[in-house]
């Protein structure tokens, strides 16, 4: 597997950002702006949170089977690949959120007297950090259960995280 590169993800949170915002002004121009969810910020974190523990638990794990403790629990490679996939998966998929929501945020920042579209604008901040907290936590977790530098020196095992 390839590591993630915060260049791609900054790439996906201003795409999505930027097109959010054209369809802001657009949808607003001809109609009623749809509503930031309340529940977006919660699920972003909550993602964050499970990409977090998950990591941790792997982190203690190999800790304790570097450190030979007796009974220590391995990490399975299968389960350490599956999740890299999920926190890549996540930090992509939080990166265009994200950046939906930071656009239609933005638009909002134009309107914050009324309080309706503050409160919108709120949860749109809200959910732009909780994202932000998602790709956070996945790249820690990738960095977690990257494989040692590969010592043969052929540069065929260094490359990747767990496969």
């Amino acid at each position: 597997m390839k590591q993630l590169r915060l260049k791609v993800l900054a790439g996906l949170f201003l795409g999505a950002g930027i097109l959010s915002w054209g369809a802001a002004r657009l949808w607003d121009a001809i109609g009623t702006l749809p509503s930031v969810p309340l529940a977006a910020p919660i699920v972003l974190a909550a993602i964050a949170a499970v990409l977090t523990a998950t990591a941790l638990s792997i982190r203690a794990r190999l800790k304790a089977q570097r450190d030979r403790r007796p009974g220590a629990k391995g990490v399975d490679p299968l389960m350490a690949a599956r999740a890299v996939v999920f926190a890549q998966a996540s930090a992509l998929v939080a990166a265009v959120v994200s950046g939906m929501y930071g656009g239609a945020g933005v638009f909002l920042l134009g309107s914050l007297d009324i309080p309706a579209r503050r409160d919108q604008a709120i949860y749109a901040l809200f959910s732009v950090v909780a994202g932000i907290a998602v790709i956070a936590a996945a790249l820690f977790l990738e960095r977690i259960c990257k494989l040692p530098e590969d010592e043969n020196g052929n540069g065929t095992g260094a490359a990747g995280t767990a496969r």
